[in-house]
């Protein structure tokens, strides 16, 4: 006997109220399938649609969903690892070469809103497949584009634009995908798994890469990444998409683009509601100072300890963060499948990722000691991947019908906060010749995102119609 009726027909049964009264949920949550998640094999009887991922689908997308997030670093650490070979062989000087790699970064903040839309429009999986196989063939004739005229620099700035430009659409991508396909008590292990490529992305291409670049030249660098994705991009067409996903007619993604307001999705209602601006100032501060931390660590160790190993500071804590990335995952999920409220592991993964993660960085700038050091930024990188099951799926949790959008506004913010971020810090080591600074800059950044979360931050949806929300 059905209880209650959307606008657009979803039912909740009575035997899901039922349920629901006896577990851990107080809100009824509407899925595009018409069931919770808990209820498979109900919904199927009642002839409802299944459009989440049965487990072994869900385990294979999400080892394909890894290995693309890995060649997804692999190709954009390509530049960092060839720079100084790439500037000796055009004679660019140091402002010229930042000005090739900061070109990324300006292409990367472009698309992220644009392509969550689109993901949310026509499926994340044709998004990431066509991001692919563009970045992927912009980085297989880097070498060959680069010497079609003299202008070398120019070229390569415009290369790695345009890298930044189909790399942007990425993770809002997979945010849409997995808010469509993953379960609610699955979604903060599978992806922080996939959001360990990153790490295994830096590390991979660091080795190889260099060995690459010392054999053969920098030229193989760029092929050896380029041709691994485009196989990956050959693959996920073959074996994990049927023609119809594969084929995207141009009709369909001008209608994916365009804002309609015609639209089902409340945007006016969703901007208004305090938890969506939580989380977003949550992650906007997570990601600038994970950015900071990024450019100014290896200079860190480099200025403080001039006699330490390079490969222990710019290695370590990178293998550090995948363990700790998938174990706050597993937290997070089993936690929930044990009847604890979404949002309180949300807020409890955000006082890891965002508290936590900001102490160790102030330890950081007052230890005089090398292992101390490598100690602390590793826990501080490792403890920032609890973000992943915390704030990256919260945004799911509130709009699963435009979560790639949503995350894309967060991340745009968080890469822009991040170049500011990463110059604020360089100008406060020159004005204050202390490395303390720009720890204790790091430090409140989090602490602003951290309050903000744990005094506004919600887990029920606030994208469709009230009689579903906290009831």
């Amino acid at each position: 006997m059905a209880l209650g009726v959307s606008k657009n027909g979803a039912q909740v049964y009575g035997a899901d109220l039922l349920s629901l009264h006896h577990h851990k949920y107080q809100q009824i949550q509407p899925l595009r399938c018409g069931h919770h998640p808990h209820h498979e094999d109900s919904a199927r009887k009642d002839g409802v649609p299944d459009t989440f991922w049965s487990r072994p689908e869900s385990r294979i997308w999400t080892l394909t969903l890894l290995l693309g997030t890995c060649l997804l670093y692999c190709t954009r650490v390509t530049m960092p690892i060839c720079v100084v070979a790439m500037s000796a062989h055009f004679g660019w000087d140091k402002k010229q070469s930042g000005i090739v790699l900061s070109s990324f970064f300006w292409g990367y903040c472009v698309t992220q809103i644009i392509g969550g839309h689109l993901s949310d429009r026509i499926g994340g999986e044709k998004v990431l497949l066509l991001s692919a196989t563009a970045w992927g063939c912009i980085t297989a004739i880097t070498p060959l584009f680069i010497y079609v005229g003299s202008a070398h620099l120019v070229l390569m700035t415009f290369s790695r634009f345009f890298m930044g430009l189909f790399q942007g659409v990425h993770f809002p991508a997979l945010a849409s995908l997995f808010s469509r396909k993953v379960r609610e008590n699955e979604r903060a292990f599978t992806y922080s798994t996939v959001g360990t490529g990153s790490q295994f992305g830096t590390l991979v291409m660091g080795a190889a890469g260099s060995l690459l670049l010392d054999w053969y030249g920098w030229e193989t660098v760029f092929y050896f990444s380029g041709l691994l994705t485009l196989l990956w991009v050959y693959c996920m067409c073959k074996y994990l998409l049927n023609e119809k996903e594969i084929i995207i007619p141009l009709e369909d993604l001008v209608k994916g683009l365009s804002l309609s307001k015609q639209t089902k999705v409340p945007w006016k209602q969703i901007f208004k509601k305090a938890p969506v601006w939580a989380v977003i100032v949550s992650q906007l501060c997570a990601a600038s100072t994970f950015f900071t931390l990024l450019s100014w660590l290896p200079t860190f160790f480099t200025e403080t300890f001039p006699d330490s190993k390079g490969w222990i500071f710019n290695v370590v804590p990178w293998l550090v963060a995948i363990p700790t990335s998938l174990f706050s995952g597993f937290l997070s999920d089993q936690y929930i499948n044990q009847g604890y409220k979404p949002i309180t592991i949300r807020k409890f993964m955000q006082i890891v990722g965002l508290g936590i993660s900001g102490v160790f960085a102030l330890g950081i700038g007052y230890t005089s000691s090398f292992c101390q050091a490598v100690v602390f930024a590793s826990a501080c990188i490792g403890f920032q991947t609890f973000n992943h099951s915390g704030i990256s799926v919260n945004i799911q949790d509130l709009a699963p019908s435009c979560a790639g959008l949503l995350f894309g506004v967060a991340n745009t913010g968080g890469a822009l906060l991040g170049v500011v971020c990463v110059y604020l810090a360089g100008h406060l080591i020159e004005s204050t010749g202390s490395w303390v600074s720009v720890f204790n800059l790091v430090a409140i950044v989090n602490a602003v995102g951290l309050c903000t979360f744990l005094i506004f931050g919600k887990a029920h949806r606030v994208d469709t119609d009230a009689v579903y929300v906290d009831l």
